[in-house]
């Protein structure tokens, strides 16, 4: 394996020009092999270096071979000694040394560092051991410098040689005078720290000279832990310290700044530790320094700020209002920078000696003109200190009134004195934030946490009142600071201590700013503050919902092509607007105001989206409860006082729930149900179905539906002429008809005219009412699902469906169902089993533990038939539950329509049409007919039809009582004529049907010759009278009617898509003949078995 170059004894001059060309780039990693600090230091002293390499070779070593590893500081400290006393650059060999050494040692000192480290020290105090030498002032000022840095690193490496220190910095006359009291001061410094003012040793005491030095054993060994309380200092070293603090402040005129910041420092803290056993000292400090606040130097009259925080005895209050105005008046000298202008209000501010000398300097504090906007913002933070200051005064009279608005409207005037600049501008920001600092002046945080001390002293003072004034005014003039203002008002209601005065200010803004704000496009730039009294519960929500309803209205009116977008805009944040309001007020508080608004916007919002929204919003909160209302609209919203690391509205999802065991769950048909609320008559549970025949291989006597008959030609004979359909029939001579047929023909047409061609169009469609509900109990053991409001009770605690999507099919001919959708459901509670009764009309009565479901058919054939039934909801823990349930029956009674009116026949000749529309179809649905041949055009011109009829009868072996009251509930709207005196008696007595022919007449009805059955008026049937049967209708009865058969009822029932059934009943006393036509045979199936379930 070959092993790396030894590394050269020396670089070439050359070398060392490339090595710091590539240390700070990548290349550096062709020279880290080297011992670059050794290399360095050895090619210092060399003569054949260039000179100009020298400073770049130890600034080299400065940026990038410090700090060293303790075991190159004796080869450092070799490099320093045996270095040239008078080459230039020793003083910064001094430094980078110095350096090394402060940042390689740490606490405890070893042992095998204590040596290189003596003799470090040992070479600086010779060095500063010369005071008042002239020529080297420069390099004992180093040294002291160094020796202080030394000392830093190493707290109390100097506290043995304190005397020495002291002595050297009492002798020093010349400008270096200010390094030895620096170094005096920290080595002092450290002597306190340690705690060696309770010795009984003199901390000035000397036993020899200053050289040789030792590294002072506390060094050496681990740090004791401090004792508490710490003991007095004894006599001899009390008097030493103070020595020594007078000694240091003796001449402060040889401080620059910077020094005397530092020096004041030291100063603060020292005298700090004895002015409890001696204050005189800070009389003495005063004395010394206080002459320092008429400097024009802001960093001495910092270092006197902070011995006057230190010392506030010493200091009177003439000389605190000397120094505020001191302060004030350095805040508004321009000429300053800017540094120190903001530090001078950062006093004022910051300071609480400073509190009460404010207010008098309120002249100084007005921002001016050309001032940077960081001193704007800092001095009307002085204004809002000064105006809650005066206002918290409660000093009657009006002078004082206005003095505490002008403060306020004069501070403003340096952002806002000729227009108020767009929101998002600083200065905007800045103008609210002094508007901020004035509520929180007036009433401040409480540092115990019990709320706001001056709530109640705020919301009744002047200024809090102009505050109210000044922004509903600027809300109302300049639309482009309504966010800005809503920002303010949102912080105020997010401080737990001032919340109440951003619910008031929202109070104002709802009493005093929307009866100015008319409707219109401009009113969106109101939206974000809407939004915050919508958020806001205790402030009333009717005046808001005026105004939206008012801009619903108006944005409908000025509707045209080129606004559309504007509407869907700003339509989908009044919806937004009240979304909001549902999460947070109760719903009985708005419903109604509400619900008017979102009934307003359903019904003449041009936007289908926001119909949509709005549609959405009404079903919610009319059937979802508060509580559960506004836990639901939660759902995905941000928790309060979280930040998300990404926008998005499912940040509070909750998280999924175990999967369910399939097996062990019940079947949903066992707890959710979906039930008819009209009961069928027949329990069909069969389905007549027919083979599709075509046209070609149809037999005589067939029947006929629509559909296109015309030949078809083969592909190369087509032509591109419209089809016509029409109804293929044999060709027969012309046929000569009397008037009574022409008649028939013309009824037949008009109402065929108006049944819909369900091929090609919509055709008729009925509607199954069905009630949906869930049981509770069985739900919550099969989904776990327990209540999603905690604490809540009653209807609160029971379970809900959310989002219940309900899909139909059938294999039966009822063309595509539409799906339904129920928006939220509770479960039925135990023991809720009689909340739905049936009536005796066969309604039921619905409770509000179920929801109203439509099925909506559009039949191709009149038959019974199955619908399959499929939900899919969501519960309260997100789950999704998606599965079959009970189908739903279908009978051949859901089939039967009244027929249509034409629009041109009256209302009260309805019945007459009805009557004659009868007879029409009675006389086409005879075998016999010559009807059969003709065909009626349907609605829309494309498709015709034509009757094919039979016949059947049926006896019914039942009373008239029993028959009459099974018509009076299931065919009362279908009976169309009534005949016979008797019958028409009692039907009229019972007031049941109404506008229908009564064919009154003095002989009784003649039954027709051509019946299955034949008979005559002389010959009765063999029926038995039951003359016992009597029974009272109003004030009628049966027991004085004659004989005969009591009348004819005649029933037109009309069966979609466009077929027809008819009854005429000829009601006797023991039985009931009915005489039943229709053009579509296969209903007669279902029609016996309805007749007899009648009854």
């Amino acid at each position: 394996m070959d092993r790396p170059p030894p590394p050269p004894a020396s670089l070439s001059p050359q070398e060392w020009e490339q090595l710091i060309d590539d240390f700070p780039t990548p290349r550096r990693h062709r020279w880290l092999h080297l011992p670059l600090l050794d290399l360095a230091l050895s090619s210092l002293p060399r003569r054949d270096l260039p000179s100009h390499l020298r400073p770049l070779l130890l600034s080299f070593l400065d940026d990038h071979l410090l700090p060293p590893s303790p075991t190159h500081l004796p080869l450092l400290l070799s490099s320093l000694l045996s270095f040239p006393s008078d080459h230039p650059l020793r003083d910064h060999l001094l430094l980078t040394v110095t350096s090394a050494f402060a940042s390689a040692l740490s606490l405890p000192v070893s042992t095998d560092h204590a040596d290189p480290l003596s003799a470090l020290v040992n070479a600086l105090l010779a060095s500063a051991n010369r005071p008042n030498h002239a020529p080297d002032r420069a390099a004992r000022a180093l040294a002291c410098d160094a020796l202080r840095a030394l000392d830093a690193a190493l707290p109390g490496l100097l506290a043995d040689v304190l005397g020495h220190v002291y002595a050297l910095a009492a002798a020093e006359r010349s400008p270096a005078a200010q390094s030895y009291l620096l170094l005096l001061a920290s080595a002092a410094r450290h002597v306190v720290r340690l705690g060696r003012l309770p010795s009984t040793t003199s901390i000035l005491a000397v036993s020899g000279p200053p050289t040789p030095f030792f590294v002072p054993a506390h060094l050496l060994a681990p740090a004791p832990d401090p004792a508490n309380p710490v003991p007095p200092p004894s006599e001899v070293n009390l008097r030493d310290i103070r020595k020594v603090l007078a000694l240091i402040m003796d001449r402060p005129q040889v401080l620059t700044p910077a020094s005397g910041m530092e020096m004041a420092a030291i100063l603060a803290e020292v005298s700090a530790a004895v002015v409890g056993w001696a204050p005189a000292i800070a009389a003495h400090v005063k004395v010394q320094f206080g002459g320092m606040a008429h400097s024009s130097s802001l960093m001495l009259l910092h270092s006197l700020l902070t011995l006057f925080i230190q010392f506030p005895d010493a200091f009177g209050a003439e000389d605190e209002r000397k120094m505020a105005r001191r302060l004030a008046l350095a805040a508004c000298e321009a000429h300053r920078p800017l540094t120190a202008r903001l530090l001078a209000l950062h006093w004022l501010l910051g300071s609480g000696k400073f509190r009460y000398a404010v207010p008098g300097l309120a002249k100084w504090f007005y921002p001016g003109v050309f001032d940077p906007l960081a001193v704007k913002a800092k001095k009307l933070d002085c204004l809002a200190l000064v105006a809650a200051g005066v206002d918290a005064d409660k000093i009657e009279g009006g002078r004082d009134v206005d003095q505490t608005i002008g403060l306020v409207d004069d501070g403003l005037a340096c952002v806002s004195a000729f227009r108020w600049l767009p929101g998002w501008s600083t200065e905007t920001c800045v103008a609210f934030r002094a508007l901020h600092v004035v509520l929180v002046a007036a009433a401040p945080h409480s540092t115990d946490g019990s709320g706001c001390s001056g709530a109640g002293e705020l919301l009744n003072s002047t200024i809090f009142h102009h505050l109210q004034a000044m922004l509903v005014d600027m809300t109302s003039e300049h639309r482009g600071l309504v966010p800005v203002i809503a920002d303010f008002i949102n912080r105020l209601l997010a401080c737990n201590t001032h919340r109440w005065a951003g619910e008031q200010l929202l109070q104002t803004l709802d009493e005093n700013l929307l009866p100015r704000l008319e409707p219109g496009y401009q009113l969106a730039s109101y939206y974000p503050l809407f939004e915050k009294i919508a958020e806001n519960e205790t402030v009333p929500q009717l005046r808001l919902i005026e105004l939206l309803t008012k801009q619903m209205a108006s944005l409908a009116k000025k509707h045209d092509p080129e606004t559309e977008l504007k509407t869907w805009s700003q339509g989908s944040k009044v919806v937004g607007i009240c979304r909001v309001m549902m999460k947070h007020h109760h719903s009985s508080r708005i419903f109604f105001p509400l619900s008017c608004l979102l009934v307003l916007t359903i019904k003449s919002y041009p936007d289908l989206e926001v119909r949509d929204h709005a549609r959405i919003c009404l079903r919610m909160l009319s059937c979802i409860p508060g509580k559960k209302l506004r836990h639901l609209m939660g759902i995905g919203e941000q928790p309060a006082g979280v930040t998300p690391s990404h926008p998005g509205p499912l940040f509070d999802v909750p998280s999924p729930r175990p999967a369910q065991d399939l097996k062990s769950m019940p079947d949903l048909a066992s707890y959710i149900h979906l039930e008819r609320v009209v009961p069928l008559v027949v329990k069909q549970s069969w389905a007549l179905t027919l083979p599709n025949f075509s046209i070609q291989s149809r037999a005589s006597g067939q029947i006929l539906s629509i559909q296109d008959v015309s030949s078809t030609p083969p592909e190369q004979e087509k032509t591109p002429q419209p089809t016509i359909e029409r109804i293929a029939y044999t060709q027969e001579a012309l046929r000569v008809m009397d008037s009574k047929g022409a008649e028939t023909l013309e009824i037949l047409r008009r109402h065929f005219a108006c049944i819909p061609d369900y091929l090609h169009s919509v055709g008729l469609k009925i509607k199954i009412p069905c009630t949906f509900r869930f049981d509770s109990e069985p739900f919550n053991h099969a989904w776990g699902s327990d209540s999603a409001v905690p604490g809540s009770e009653g209807v609160d605690g029971l379970p809900a469906l959310y989002a219940a999507t309900i899909n139909f099919s059938s294999s039966a001919q009822f063309g595509k169902i539409p799906s339904c959708h129920v928006p939220f459901l509770l479960g039925e509670p135990p023991g809720s089993g009689m909340d739905i009764m049936p009536l005796d009309n066969g309604h039921r009565l619905e409770s509000s533990y179920c929801a109203s479901v439509v099925i909506e058919l559009e039949p191709r054939e009149p038959s019974p038939g199955l619908i399959d039934v499929v939900i899919t909801a969501n519960t309260e823990n997100c789950q999704v539950i998606s599965g079959s349930i009970q189908p739903i029956t279908v009978g051949i009674e859901d089939m039967f329509l009244k027929a249509s009116v034409p629009p041109d026949i009256l209302k009260e000749d309805a019945a007459e049409y009805y009557q004659d529309l009868f007879h029409a179809l009675w006389e086409a649905c005879n075998s016999c007919s010559n009807t059969g041949r003709e065909t009626f055009p349907l609605t829309g011109g494309k498709g015709s039809a034509a009757i094919n009829g039979t016949r059947s009868v049926k006896l019914l072996e039942v009373t008239p009582k029993v028959l009459i009251r099974a018509i009076e509930r299931y065919l009362a709207p279908f009976v169309v004529s009534v005949a016979g005196d008797s019958l028409i008696t009692i039907l009229r007595g019972n007031a049941i049907i109404k506008n229908v022919v009564w064919e009154e007449s003095d002989s009784a009805p003649i039954v027709g010759a051509d019946a299955l059955v034949p008979y005559s008026v002389d010959t009765n049937l063999s029926l038995q009278r039951i003359d016992e049967d009597e029974f009272e209708v109003g004030a009628e009865t049966y027991a004085h009617l004659s004989k005969r058969d009591m009348g004819i009822v005649r029933v037109l029932i009309f069966l979609p898509p466009r077929y027809h059934l008819l009854f005429s009943m000829e009601v006797g006393y023991a039985s009931t003949l009915v005489r039943i036509r229709t053009d579509h045979w296969p209903c007669l199936a279902y029609v016996d078995e309805y007749l007899e379930a009648l009854l």
